[in-house]
Parts: C-alpha cells; sequence; structure tokens
C-alpha cells in the first residue's frame, strides 16, 4: 500500500492526557484516537494489527477444539440478576435502560448468555466437552479511565466458555486453553508469565492471569515470583511467610496512653515512641457495602483491599471518610485504635497473633496506647490475610525460596467457575447413569487490544514502536528518499510491485516530504524492515536493508533484495534481533 493512500495522521509532540509510552506511541504514530474517555477509533495501521491478532487467535482457538459463534452484545437484567452479578459486579457493569424501562446490561462477559444459550440445548453427556468461543467488542464503565486500551470502556476481547461433565474432564479442558494461550502470545512475538489471580466478581474456585514483563510504568499489574521454584502471583493473589526472627519472648505489659501531640502517620508515631514500624498496629476504617468495619495490620504492612474484600465477602468497599472516623472514633483519622470499638467488625491480619505489646490508637486525638495485647485489651471477630505480600519472604509454594516482584500486564484470563452459573441458570445435562447435574464450566479470555497495546509497552525505543514481526501492518517499508528522483522513484515502485507480487505486505512511502520526515515517521511507525532507495547507495546500484531497532544496515544489489528481506526477516522473526532497544 502507498502511504499516500493509507491515513497515517503522524504526531510531532506527545497527547496531554498519555501517561505511559505505549499510549503516547500509539497516538504519535497514528494508530489511535481518542473519542471519550477510555473510547478510541482504531485507524487503518491498528486495524491491521488487530485484525492479526484476532487471526492467530481464531486459529488456536479452532486447533484446540473450540467453535466459533457470535453472542449479543445487549442482555436482559433477569439473567445477570439470577447470577447475582448484578449487584456484585458492582459500577463496572454498564447499565442502560430500553424505551420500555426495561433494563439491559452492556455485555463485558458473557458468562450468563453462553449459560442461557445452552440450557436445555445440550442435554446429554455424549455432547461434552463443548467449548465455545467469540471475538467482540465489550464494555466495561471503568472508574478511571486511564493507560489508553490498557484501561478503557469498550475494547475488544476473546472470550470462550467451556462445559464439562466432570472435573477430570475439565481439567483436561482448562489445560487445553492454558496450552493454546501459551501458543497464542508466543505467536504474537510475546513471551508471557502464568501466574495465580484473585476470581474477584466472575467467581469461582480459582483463576490464573497471562502476564507480559515489562520494565516501564505500564506494567501496572506487580507479579511475585519465588526464585526456587515456580510459584507466580499477582499482588491481589500472592502470600508470604515472614522470615523467622528469633527475639527474648516478651512478658505482656501493663496498658498504658500514652500523649502524642500531633502524631499521625506510622512514621511520626514511631519516631516519638522509639520504637519500629513492626510494633504498630494500624487500624483502617473502611465502609463494607455501607457497614462501616475496621481493618488491622501492622504498621509496615500494606492492606490488600481485594483480599479484605473477598474476606468480608462484600460488594462495595471504600476507604471511609473523615466524618465518618470521628463519629465511629470520636478522634481525627490517624488516632484511631481497636480497644473500645465494639460496634463495628474488627477484622485482624493473621500476624496480629503473634504481636505482644503493640502500639495502637487511642480513640482520642493526640494520644496512642502502648503494650496493647490482643484478647486482653480487644478481641477480633475475623482473622485472615489481609496484607501484600512483601519481596524477600518466604515462598508459601516452596517454603524456602524467596519472593521477588516484577511488573507486568494482564493479556489473558482464566476462570475454573465450577457450577456457579450453570446451577443459577439451571443449566443441565443426564449424565451416563441417567442423573441430572449442573455442567461445570470454565471462561476463557484473551485482551486483543490489550495485546496490541502490551506489545508497544514491551518492544519500542526512544524513536518509536518496533513490532514483533507477526502483528506488525505491514512487514516492510520502501523508503525512497527523494520520491521525486527519477531513478528513486523508479526502483522504489519495481521493488514495490515485485513485493506486492510475492504477496508481501508492504509500505510505500511515496510522499513528496523531506528525508528527515520520513525517517522519523517510519522509527515511529515501527514496521519491522526498510529498504531504503537513495542516491548514495545507488551509485553502486544497490539499496540499503535495516531492522527496525538495529543499528546495522544490509547494502544489497536490487536483484538480492527479495533474498536479502526474506533472510533479514526470518532472523528477526525467529530470533528477537531488534525487537527491543539494548
Amino acid at each position: 500500500m502507498k502511504w499516500s493512500e493509507i491515513y497515517i495522521p503522524t504526531l510531532r509532540e506527545d497527547p496531554a492526557e498519555a501517561e505511559i509510552i505505549s499510549h503516547r506511541l500509539l497516538v504519535r504514530a497514528g494508530y489511535i484516537r481518542k473519542l471519550a474517555a477510555g473510547v478510541y477509533n482504531y485507524l487503518p495501521l491498528m486495524q491491521r494489527v488487530l485484525l492479526k491478532i484476532t487471526q492467530i487467535v481464531r486459529e488456536e482457538m479452532n486447533r484446540a477444539g473450540a467453535q466459533e459463534i457470535l453472542m449479543p452484545v445487549l442482555h436482559p437484567a433477569e439473567l445477570w440478576q439470577a447470577t447475582k452479578r448484578w449487584e456484585t459486579v458492582g459500577k463496572e457493569l454498564m447499565k442502560i435502560k430500553d424505551r420500555h424501562q426495561r433494563d439491559l446490561v452492556l455485555g463485558g462477559t458473557h458468562e450468563e448468555v453462553v449459560s442461557f444459550l445452552i440450557k436445555g440445548e445440550v442435554r446429554s453427556y455424549r455432547q461434552l466437552p463443548l467449548n465455545l468461543y467469540q471475538i467482540q467488542n465489550k464494555f466495561r464503565d471503568e472508574i478511571r479511565p486511564r493507560f489508553g486500551l490498557m484501561r478503557s470502556r469498550e475494547f475488544i476481547m476473546k472470550d470462550a466458555y467451556s462445559f464439562d461433565a466432570d472435573e477430570e474432564s475439565f481439567k483436561l479442558s482448562y489445560q487445553k486453553m492454558i496450552e493454546a494461550y501459551f501458543r497464542i502470545f508466543k505467536r504474537c512475538g510475546l513471551e508471557t508469565k502464568l501466574v495465580e489471580s484473585d476470581t474477584g466478581a466472575m467467581g469461582g474456585k480459582a483463576a490464573h492471569e497471562f502476564m507480559v514483563m515489562v520494565n516501564t510504568d505500564g506494567g501496572e499489574n506487580i507479579i511475585f515470583t519465588c526464585d526456587s521454584c515456580d510459584y507466580a502471583a499477582n499482588i491481589e493473589k500472592a502470600v508470604s511467610i515472614e522470615p523467622s526472627i528469633h527475639e527474648t519472648e516478651e512478658t505482656k505489659k501493663p496498658l498504658q496512653k500514652i500523649a502524642t501531640p500531633n502524631m499521625k502517620t506510622v512514621e511520626e508515631v514511631t519516631g516519638f515512641l522509639k520504637v519500629p514500624a513492626k510494633k504498630l498496629v494500624k487500624t483502617l476504617l473502611y465502609k463494607a457495602d455501607g457497614k462501616v468495619v475496621a481493618a488491622l495490620i501492622r504498621g509496615d504492612r500494606q492492606i490488600n483491599e481485594t483480599k479484605l474484600k473477598n474476606n468480608l465477602k462484600s460488594i462495595d468497599l471504600e476507604m471511609a471518610d473523615s466524618l465518618t472516623v470521628q463519629k465511629i472514633t470520636g478522634a481525627q483519622a490517624g488516632y484511631a485504635g481497636p480497644i473500645g470499638l465494639k460496634k463495628i467488625k474488627l477484622i485482624g491480619d493473621k500476624e496480629l497473633l503473634s504481636m505482644i505489646n503493640f502500639v495502637t490508637g487511642a480513640n482520642e486525638d493526640d494520644f496512642h496506647q502502648i503494650n496493647v495485647n490482643l484478647e486482653r485489651d480487644f478481641k477480633l471477630d475475623l482473622v485472615a490475610d489481609i496484607r501484600n505480600a512483601t519481596p524477600g519472604e518466604f515462598c508459601p509454594q516452596c517454603n524456602k525460596g524467596r519472593l521477588k516482584t516484577a511488573k507486568g500486564i494482564e493479556v489473558g484470563n482464566t476462570f475454573m467457575l465450577g457450577t456457579k452459573y450453570s446451577q443459577a441458570l439451571n443449566a443441565t445435562f443426564i449424565n451416563e447413569h441417567g442423573q441430572e447435574k449442573f455442567f461445570i464450566m470454565g471462561s476463557y479470555g484473551v485482551g486483543i487490544t490489550r495485546t496490541a497495546q502490551a506489545a508497544v509497552e514491551r518492544f519500542h525505543d526512544d524513536a518509536g514502536i518496533i513490532w514483533p514481526v507477526p502483528i506488525a501492518p505491514f512487514l516492510a517499508e520502501i523508503l525512497p528518499v527523494n520520491i521525486q528522483d527519477e531513478k528513486q522513484r523508479e526502483i522504489a515502485f519495481e521493488l514495490y510491485g515485485k513485493m506486492k507480487d510475492k504477496n508481501f505486505e508492504v509500505l510505500l512511502d511515496d510522499r513528496n516530504e523531506r528525508a528527515g520526515v520520513k525517517f522519523k515517521d517510519a522509527d515511529l511507525i515501527g514496521i519491522p524492515l526498510r529498504i531504503t532507495v537513495g542516491e548514495k547507495s545507488l551509485k553502486e546500484n544497490k539499496v540499503e536493508l535495516k531492522a527496525r531497532g538495529s543499528q546495522a544496515t544490509v547494502l544489497l544489489n536490487r536483484g538480492e533484495v527479495l533474498e536479502g528481506f526474506l533472510k533479514i526477516l526470518s532472523e528477526v522473526g525467529s530470533a528477537g534481533k531488534g525487537l527491543e532497544k539494548t
């Protein structure tokens, strides 16, 4: 395709709203344009990328035995109410009303719809296992759309749903999808890591995510891995074990209230009292489904709100505002403590069970309690793991390795749903013994648009995008330095014609622009190979080949271009050369 015939509106300046490099580059390189918060137009180059990812996904899903269908975007509210996700998904669920004031959902996922579809249609175990998938636009009412296509309100996703007769069959179906996903992302040029994740509003027994590991701000997920075994989990799910520290066993001391004037933060209080942060217990007030609860963790720990929400079995969880804190504790924020909080539920992290003589707020401005002890001074209503794991602690799987962290971008997920949806919608089949049973289900998603942006976040340099070969919008760009030069133009079009005849996807920059503009645009849009036709090389009857992201160039005779192109393309595609800045 000729540049003059395709819409590529490149920009010289970074867009103001873009926070991460992949978002900035996709806008600057003319791949996407914002319509509204979290809603984007996909321009011609982006559409070519998305179609390539979609084709890879489709081929691997078909190879794994899944069957493609297409389900409606509009869902009757009754289906979501039957599974209780009308409430549990919360404000992220896109809800609308039709002219008759009937409630509808703009689908962000299709567990309810697909369960309703097979209900009454698939009646025998002989029709199982069954895996149905679709590739479709999805909707999610994000509270804060950000990072471009990473966290948008409308996005493209492949979602699949498996139906099995028993657990053994389901394990095989689940493993098939795991293997298919690894193949999908590898074919897209992306190495992924499988990590444990929280099931969230999807529910079910367990879940996993496929992560592209990055070292940029675009890595919005923190991943914990073990240095001795294959344990991997995201921050919402990760558990760690603190190394044992042998200290002189303390005896319980008398409770004492101490003045701590204007000392509110952990650092201020522990510095003033000359105790380590691990000797202080933070009392954090939350509203869980409208009811105030107190969460207690060590002063040197961070609360894990996903774990807290799951243990409270709440739908909505938010920090209590200052007025609520004042009303419940009688003091300003920073002085809350568990002693005397009898009207609200107290949930404490498991680490509190081994603490002695610790510090808490006194529920009185400018005062804290010291020598506080569990059971003697207050009781917990619930004890659970509600903190973030910490790097350097022991792995919960092998108990000997230490945990380390890295950043990742989620591009796919898998859920073991069990009978949650089939039971809620009464979707049953008859097993080999003539018994009526609920389907055992799995749910599997690949973010098509997310995968595209994750590739940009993973592969780029200061000049622009460096697309992996399999998903690049074009394989090569032919760049005549001066299109008005008759010889350059003739050779550029000759090469263009030969490559098109061989069915190579090639972009010809036929613009009458300065060479500097062309080269900058070529680097920006990130086509894997560039063939430069210029006056200097033509003096030797040669053209220049260069892989995007590499500093090396190759001079080839005109008749050797196709052979050289295939050789370099093979090297870039198979070895990953030129895919990232070194």
